[in-house]
């Protein structure tokens, strides 16, 4: 699971683009996407705009995908089987936003020049499907959806899923986008609405989306798609292990010690028996067991709270639940805080023997 970047020269210049870059780098980006279908000029002026920032990206390590169109092709004289015109500009590989025949995107797979084809996820199964009956070279096969600059014009959670599955099953990477919400941010298209994968991600904080993306497995390349994401944002979408299911918390009460370490410090998964009412990370009671947890807070449960037994739960305390339903609290329940609201989607994602941790910060 990689994180990647959005770059558009002819929409900015060469040394915020530079910037950029040795800021993604030290955060471990792997992937630069960039676009032609947005810029105007004849093949040599679109050299000289792009092989500089390429060439940068790959001393820092990463990969450049130039998302391009039929009409693009037209437009520079390329022919579908002669992609020399994108090794020249030191693309990695090519990204179709449209279509082709399904044949002829089998065929580029096949290309002299060793480039990646990715192909739009979004397109549903048929395409897909039409694409792997023609034999394509699976390992210069990549799928990307789309980013859509309007608002409301994102695809769904459950298209999102229709697609990846039929993906999944055909054995291909999938990368996603993601909003940087930095206020000053640019789209190489003149909207500034956001320009995420999924309408639901719009207005979140990008470390939220990237959580969800992971958490919900199907993704490999989560990418801003917008210029330029923050240093903050780069620290936050990088300060969890993509491959464990993260929480913030937003606090209800100043944490004693031993509640401190359980929420931060303790290795939770979800009990193999698992309630419809909660989600028990059990193991905690037993490493804290001589820890003091004094009762507090012990409001009613409802969805999202975040709790640990207290003293008087004696066997039991320092169990740490994770509320699902509604439910009543006898006294032996310290509510310490709750998922914030837009964090609420991952609750789904608590199943027997799944890992989880908690974001300190």
């Amino acid at each position: 699971m990689e994180l990647g970047i959005s770059i558009y020269p002819g929409h900015s210049n060469k040394e915020q683009d530079a910037a950029y870059l040795e800021l993604a780098a030290k955060y471990g980006c792997k992937h630069v996407f960039t676009c032609l279908l947005s810029v105007e000029g004849d093949r040599e002026g679109i050299i000289k705009e792009f092989r500089d920032s390429i060439a940068l990206a790959h001393e820092y390590g990463m990969e450049v995908i130039l998302d391009t169109a039929p009409s693009v092709f037209q437009a520079l004289g390329v022919d579908y089987d002669n992609l020399s015109f994108f090794k020249e500009l030191g693309a990695d590989g090519i990204r179709l936003d449209e279509c082709f025949d399904s044949h002829k995107e089998a065929m580029m797979t096949y290309n002299p020049q060793g480039l990646t084809i990715e192909i739009n996820a979004g397109f549903g199964d048929s395409y897909i499907d039409n694409i792997m009956c023609h034999h394509p070279k699976k390992d210069k096969l990549s799928t990307c959806f789309n980013f859509y600059p309007q608002r409301y014009t994102a695809i769904s959670y459950s298209h999102y899923r229709n697609c990846c599955e039929n993906i999944k099953a055909a054995g291909l990477p999938i990368s996603v986008f993601i909003n940087s919400q930095v206020p000053d941010s640019f789209e190489p298209w003149p909207v500034n609405d956001g320009m995420p994968t999924l309408e639901l991600h719009r207005d979140l904080p990008p470390d939220v989306a990237a959580r969800h993306l992971f958490a919900d497995g199907m993704a490999d390349t989560v990418i801003f798609a917008n210029c330029y994401a923050s240093e903050e944002e780069f620290r936050q979408v990088t300060a969890f292990d993509p491959q464990v299911l993260s929480f913030k918390v937003e606090k209800e009460l100043e944490l004693v010690e031993t509640e401190q370490k359980i929420l931060y410090e303790a290795s939770h998964f979800v009990r193999g028996d698992m309630s419809e009412y909660m989600a028990r990370s059990t193991q905690p009671r037993v490493i804290y067991a001589s820890g003091s947890i004094p009762p507090r807070n012990t409001r009613d449960l409802k969805p999202g709270d975040v709790v640990i037994l207290n003293d008087n739960y004696t066997r039991y305390k320092g169990e740490l639940h994770i509320i699902l339903k509604d439910m009543p609290n006898d006294g032996r329940k310290n509510v310490i805080g709750h998922i914030p609201e837009n964090e609420k989607m991952l609750l789904k994602y608590l199943e027997p023997w799944r890992t989880f941790r908690f974001i300190n910060g």
